[in-house]
């Protein structure tokens, strides 16, 4: 489980948190990243996440932000509310609102790309076989009519550079904003590559947000650390969208509507509209259905399911609380707590958060106190009865089966991530060969009399070509299979957390792009692949794996101002910028449509973006940042450069012409 967002917020916070129970946090902390690097094969992060339970708990984390989230719904009017505690900035918005659940298809969802103008997850994260990311339809469009009322204040708050740390909260429909206005900020931030402050998002009984997509896109940015979902055993809420409830439309509006004035005042409720006692149970029944059916086993289940859990689910109860980050774990344990229940615990729970937030802390200190009674062998059971006891169901002998079940899967199997990153590594120094040779190629080619140079030799090669020129193919494939299976494995969770930060791996990724990515783009053009799909490279043709390493590189910790602004006194041996050639290769096709355009608006558009390339490669050049076959006689860009020096001389001739006679030329009628 990720916990670097939460432990980031409580670092920033550590003068408020000093209390006697500071060592034992500390403890725990240590047991955590114990666990977490263990090289055993039995290697878990559950008893991390019991842990981490008992950790929060024990904080005013979650207290603080209910105090907050309860404000934030005594004043409806208001988008939401804010509240600075030393370093950090606590945000809650509203959970008064009303998403649009009158509209009888309030279960559509729509696609999810950007938020505010920024885009969400990396370009193109999920491979093309996978469904689009999209989230409720309703619940996004109330996030977008408030986005403009706090927007600016939100990015006043993490440009202070008091703030440290941001918890953004929301009790119901205020925990989908909250979670909407979370991903903005996270993306946001990364769009600036600023990582200073600490981004935590705490929900309290919030619908469901998104698809599958849109979950395992939370999953592969590593974002799932930076969401906190607190649920109640009972509450139907977190719930509702298993279920397709469009046939209770009414009774739904009925039932938010109760929640709402209740939680603007306990007396408001009592006017509130109530849903009969067949109502109350006809809901509960149609969610339990159809949730027990989406906790099947996978395969085993006919009913789909619309909506996803993301993030890490913190089901709260009168004996404790669970932490969950597994979707399948949480579906299960959603339907095993909430069966213990009635329609009318299931309503009621849905206001009572600030009950079991307050009696969180002495809890975990009873649980402690109880466990030792009856220690089990390892940290692991004491982890899993810690939870069962915690989840409410331990009374319940036909459910904890079924629960140790579920959270016995949640154990990781296999290798730990460090074990992974230290087997990685010797991977790596396999393929380094490979790399050699292509460095060998590169060399050759420079050294050759047809003054081409790598990516043009490499580009004009054919089914005749050499055995040397197939082998550098068969590395350039070989080495994307190993970079491709090394970002499959960060994203599965099977690599540390840090391991994208990490300066060997940040350099070595960066090097493989700026070596090979040339060679990929010669491939794209060289077997006319921008005319069969008619796009350039870089809209269509560019490898993920290439802009998740422009991230990595982006995002590296730089130490001096000086190694970031050193100036070169040679060429490089590598052209800095990995997708010179693909833009060489749109400006090529630049002027060929100048040569043919008679549009004098579109022939504008063509010189602005013809001179604004010829602006950047010059700079690159001048700057050295260029490899010193980019210059080369017959290189792509040098034929380029000649091409449009001759273009430029043909525009000054006809520009002296008489207008008569360019319109002539241009097909005009002339007088």
């Amino acid at each position: 489980m990720e916990k670097v967002a939460i432990q980031g917020v409580l670092r920033s916070n550590h003068s408020k948190f000093q209390s006697p129970q500071d060592s034992n946090v500390r403890n725990i902390e240590e047991k955590n990243h114990y666990s977490m690097g263990m090289a055993s094969n039995e290697a878990s992060p559950f008893e991390s996440r019991q842990m981490l339970a008992s950790f929060i708990s024990s904080t005013p984390l979650l207290s603080d932000s209910w105090r907050l989230c309860n404000q934030a719904n005594a004043a409806p009017f208001r988008t939401f509310v804010a509240d600075r505690v030393g370093a950090s900035v606590y945000v809650a918005f509203s959970g008064v609102q009303m998403p649009g659940a009158s509209d009888p298809n309030w279960r559509d969802l729509v696609p999810l790309h950007s938020i505010g103008g920024v885009p969400l997850f990396s370009p193109r994260r999920s491979r093309e076989a996978e469904e689009p990311v999209m989230v409720h339809a309703a619940m996004l469009n109330l996030f977008l009519s408030l986005f403009n009322s706090f927007q600016n204040q939100m990015l006043e708050i993490v440009g202070n550079k008091d703030t440290k740390s941001v918890v953004i909260t929301g009790h119901s429909i205020g925990g989908a904003t909250a979670s909407l206005c979370t991903l903005w900020l996270l993306s946001y931030l990364q769009s600036i590559s600023s990582s200073s402050v600490s981004i935590l998002c705490i929900t309290f009984g919030a619908p469901l947000l998104g698809n599958e997509a849109f979950s395992q896109s939370i999953f592969r940015e590593r974002w799932g650390g930076n969401f906190c979902h607190v649920v109640s055993k009972h509450d139907i809420m977190p719930r509702l969208l298993f279920a397709p409830i469009t046939f209770l439309t009414t009774q739904l509006n009925s039932l938010l509507q109760f929640w709402h004035f209740s939680m603007t005042s306990e007396d408001f409720g009592k006017l509130a509209n109530q849903i009969s006692e067949k109502e109350k149970a006809n809901l509960f029944n149609a969610v339990m259905d159809y949730l027990e059916a989406a906790s099947q086993e996978e395969g085993e289940t006919s009913v789909p399911i619309l909506f996803h859990p993301f993030g890490n689910y913190f089901f709260v109860t009168e004996e404790g609380a669970v932490c969950v980050d597994s979707p399948s774990a949480i579906i299960k344990m959603m339907h095993l707590m909430l069966a213990t229940g009635s329609p009318v615990s299931s309503i009621e729970d849905h206001l009572k958060y600030g009950y079991y937030v307050n009696k969180l802390s002495s809890q975990t200190l009873n649980q402690e106190i109880s466990m030792q009674r009856n220690i089990p062998d390892s940290s692991y059971e004491a982890g899993l009865e810690l939870a069962i006891q915690s989840s409410g169901i331990a009374n319940q002998e036909s459910a904890i089966t079924s629960a140790k079940e579920c959270l016995k899967k949640t154990r990781r199997m296999g290798p730990s991530p460090n074990l992974n990153a230290a087997t990685l590594a010797v991977s790596l120094s396999k393929v380094v060969p490979l790399r050699a040779q292509i460095e060998w190629y590169k060399n050759w080619c420079e050294e050759q009399d047809d003054q081409i140079g790598y990516y043009d030799s490499f580009k004009s090669r054919d089914s005749s070509s050499s055995k040397r020129d197939m082998k550098i193919n068969i590395n350039r494939c070989k080495l994307a299979r190993f970079w491709n299976n090394v970002i499959d494995m960060l994203e599965r969770g099977e690599l540390p957390h840090d391991f994208d930060k990490r300066a060997k791996w940040v350099n070595a990724s960066h090097f493989y792009k700026l070596l090979v990515e040339p060679l990929d783009i010669a491939e794209y053009y060289g077997k006319g692949m921008h005319r069969a799909k008619g796009h350039h490279y870089m809209q269509h043709g560019r490898e993920r794996r290439y802009e998740i390493f422009d991230r990595w590189w982006k995002d590296r910790t730089v130490t001096t101002a000086a190694e970031e602004n050193k100036e070169r006194s040679k060429f490089a041996s590598l052209t800095q910028d990995s997708c010179f050639w693909a833009r060489v290769e749109e400006a090529r096709d630049w002027l060929n449509c100048v040569r043919s355009e008679r549009d004098a608006n579109k022939l504008a558009l063509l010189w602005d973006k013809i001179e604004n390339f010829e602006k950047y490669a010059m700079n690159l050049v001048e700057n050295k940042e260029v490899s010193c076959d980019v210059l080369f006689k017959n290189s792509s860009y040098s034929i380029w450069v000649e091409d449009l020096r001759e273009l430029k001389q043909l525009k000054v001739k006809v520009q002296r012409l008489p207008h008569q006679f360019t319109g002539f030329l241009d097909g005009e009628v002339v007088p």
